[in-house]
């Protein structure tokens, strides 16, 4: 019985007997501080000459809200965005558990987004990214397609 707790003993102060020295030794010297975040923006890539990185600064947020014929928030509805008079769609979203949404698009244009789920009809809404604001808000409240009993 003696034996193991001396056997445990000794073995507890070889493993802890590192870690007391390293703690007992001084700190070392913080790490220098991180560049500020209003210096010289990073350069161009030398190996992709004429590519910048892309800022999303100027982006313009389209957000909002889809709600069922309940008046429900409505989760998984699917969002298409195009720049109006273009076939294909750009940018694409689905509303979380809250049936909320947002998607950045570059700001200038005049986009057409489309609200998308199964036994409904597409909702369609002109959006005009060119005011100051750099946000839309937009609520869509779906309705079942005719003959459809939900």
């Amino acid at each position: 019985m003696y034996r193991s707790r001396w056997t445990t003993f000794f073995f507890t102060a070889a493993l802890l007997a590192p870690l007391a020295a390293t703690l007992a030794q001084e700190p070392s010297a913080p790490p220098p501080p991180p560049p500020a975040a209003d210096s010289q923006p990073a350069p161009a890539n030398p190996s992709k000459p004429g590519k910048q990185k892309y800022s999303h600064a100027n982006d313009f947020l389209i957000r909002g809200t889809v709600f069922d014929e309940k008046a429900l928030s409505f989760p998984g509805v699917e969002l298409r965005i195009r720049r109006v008079g273009e076939k294909k769609f750009r940018w694409d979203t689905y509303t979380n558990s809250r049936g909320e949404f947002a998607v950045r698009v570059p700001q200038g244009s005049d986009y057409e987004m489309v609200a998308h789920v199964k036994g409904f009809p597409d909702q369609t809404r002109t959006i005009g990214a060119k005011n100051e604001d750099n946000l839309e808000n937009v609520v869509f409240r779906m309705q079942p397609a005719a003959g459809d009993k939900k």
